[in-house]
């Protein structure tokens, strides 16, 4: 992504601000997401957290095919991740389930913001590094603890139970604030997770992976809540395979 800057030419062409317009639009619906949780609107604030989500996956990978990424995109796209999914769901999880408590449900909140902003440091470090010393192999299939969207997802499990069972009986604070914790833990931890950057699939099987896109985001329409705890439950088994995987090879 990139912003006009002053030793740069003094022109830029306006589809190069595309990018940065997109991080700009994700942070817009974290600020959102934060209002209307507050408003006690859960379903949309979590729902603007998502977007938020898919708004991120979109504008680097726009920024490198139009070729317009630049230090400043990068740390514009480092704040609205930080926001999005540092700040926005640990806000909204706190009111909508440890407002009420003594105390422990804000100490959760703090754990998790600040594990997600110290990932986040560690992530544009490795990121910084990487540019100046490429790696001949190519990146990593993997990534070092859990990504920040990802862990934002994670920590909204319990909503999404929630809102797909109403009449569940809600957990108990203290379960919730672990949880939290827990999922702060995950993505500050050294633990390899997947990254699908460098997947590559036969051309043969292209037609299939485009009909299982097309059926995911159907699935996400039509059944939003039953289909993010699949795809959340679905994660954490691909982490405890990959912490058996990294035990295996550690020995």
């Amino acid at each position: 992504m990139s912003l006009p800057s002053p030793d740069t030419k003094s022109e830029v062409n306006v589809l190069q601000l595309l990018p940065n317009v997109i991080t700009i639009g994700a942070i817009c619906a974290g600020l959102t997401a934060i209002r209307f949780g507050y408003q006690g609107d859960f379903e949309t604030s979590v729902r603007l957290i998502l977007l938020a989500c898919v708004l991120d996956g979109i504008d680097g990978r726009l920024a490198r095919m139009m070729n317009s990424d630049s230090a400043v995109g990068a740390e514009l796209d480092s704040l609205a991740d930080f926001l999005n999914f540092g700040v926005a769901p640990a806000l909204i999880l706190h009111h909508w389930a440890l407002k009420d408590t003594t105390g422990f449900g804000w100490i959760a909140v703090l754990g998790y913001t600040i594990c997600c902003v110290l990932r986040l440091a560690r992530f544009n470090v490795s990121s910084r590094l990487e540019k100046l010393s490429p790696d001949p192999a190519g990146s990593s299939d993997h990534f070092v603890g859990v990504p920040s969207p990802a862990g934002a997802v994670l920590v909204m499990l319990p909503m999404f139970v929630s809102f797909l069972f109403p009449d569940l009986a809600p957990l108990p604070p203290v379960a919730i604030a672990l949880y939290i914790g827990i999922i702060g833990l995950l993505m500050i931890s050294r633990l390899p997770t997947y990254s699908f950057k460098n997947v590559s699939i036969a051309r043969n099987y292209a037609k299939y992976l485009m009909l299982a896109a097309v059926l995911m985001a159907a699935a996400l329409f039509t059944y939003l809540w039953a289909t993010l705890v699949l795809f959340s439950v679905v994660y954490v088994l691909s982490l405890l395979r990959a912490f058996q995987l990294d035990r295996r090879a550690k020995k």
